[in-house]
């Protein structure tokens, strides 16, 4: 009788084996080399592309770099040898990661740039926001508060950026600052905060609220920032609002202080996006089939790719976070992944 049962789970075991979708069948494994685990977006960049190629079947390790290049190059050489179906990259230091990037596409392991763009060499495929056009959304919701608060546009804005070595930050100030061009009676004061320090954010704002007391916005490329940027204005008598607010990158601190009045606005680095195009184009980077350039919908916004020197590249705008929509769950900040699950791009 004992057989008999263990006869029967057997093929039950085997029928169960058959009708299980070929999806679900791990097409290999994904290492994510991510260059931080101290802030948000990085700690929300694992999950969420853990996420979305479980979805279209691949698995997915993490490899942590605590900020430091060289464990990071450590790492790539180690996963090198590992022969993974690809690897994901989020670079500490852009120039320095060149040679690994090199060395694992010459041993056939396709490298994806995830959030932090090299265009130093050749990889098989960029996934980033569109930080120029997340500039862009600045500035037009500048110039809405502005005209709100001054009857024009016009006033003095105090942009606090992060570490001026960061393209990111760089792209964002380029666009930012070509729409402000428009406008003569805006003055644009800009300071960095070193390596993105918050605490430089918050010293830089509290020299600039006594050396410029007539500051009417800021804008800080970081909701961190934003959160030094806010201590600094308690600290000399602010309150909520007194000084109107911006950032970039759409964190849960900085949702948080829209709902506290601090922040006016919040423009998001679309996370999810991002993270699911890696997913979507996966199947087509293992592969090494073309990716054609052209418009894909993703998540619901427009990513744009692009055939760069340096590979295809996707491009995904933000959206800006204010009142009247922070509690939107498409929005990353609210920690609520998408629950449609994606699929990969043919």
């Amino acid at each position: 009788m004992k057989r008999l049962l263990l006869g029967l789970t057997t093929v039950l075991a085997l029928i169960g084996a058959m009708l299980v979708p070929a999806a679900a069948q791990s097409k290999g494994t994904v290492y994510y080399l991510v260059p931080t685990l101290l802030d948000e977006f990085q700690t929300g960049s694992v999950s969420a592309l853990e996420m979305f190629l479980k979805q279209v079947g691949y698995e997915m390790q993490t490899l942590n770099a605590d900020n430091k290049t060289d464990a990071q190059q450590s790492q790539m050489n180690d996963v090198i040898a590992l022969k993974p179906a690809a690897i994901i990259l989020a670079a500490v230091d852009f120039n320095a990661l060149k040679p690994s990037i090199e060395a694992a596409r010459a041993a056939g392991i396709p490298v994806v740039e995830f959030d932090r763009q090299i265009t130093s060499t050749m990889s098989d495929f960029t996934s980033v926001a569109g930080t120029i056009e997340i500039g862009h959304v600045a500035a037009a919701e500048a110039e809405r508060l502005l005209k709100e608060k001054n009857g024009d546009v016009k006033g003095k804005i105090l942009q606090v950026l992060g570490d001026p070595g960061d393209p990111y930050t760089l792209d964002i100030q380029k666009g930012f600052e070509e729409k402000m061009k428009a406008f003569p009676g805006v003055t644009i004061i800009s300071q960095p905060a070193m390596q993105w320090e918050a605490s430089n954010a918050g010293t830089i704002v509290a020299d600039s609220i006594v050396s410029n007391p007539d500051i009417d916005l800021i804008f800080n490329h970081a909701a961190h920032l934003s959160v030094a940027a806010v201590a600094s204005l308690e600290a000399a008598g602010k309150k909520p609002g007194e000084v109107m607010m911006m950032s970039s990158n759409g964190a849960p601190v900085g949702l948080d202080l829209i709902r506290k009045g601090w922040l006016n606005v919040e423009v998001e680095q679309p996370l999810y996006a991002q993270a699911a195009a890696v997913a979507m184009f996966m199947d087509k980077i293992v592969a090494k089939a073309e990716i054609k350039p052209g418009t894909y919908d993703i998540l619901g916004l427009e990513g744009t790719v692009t055939g760069e020197a340096w590979g295809p590249n996707i491009k995904i705008p933000g959206a800006a976070i204010t009142k009247d929509n922070v509690d939107d769950p498409k929005f990353w900040g609210n920690l609520k992944p998408p629950a449609t699950p994606i699929s990969p791009v043919p």
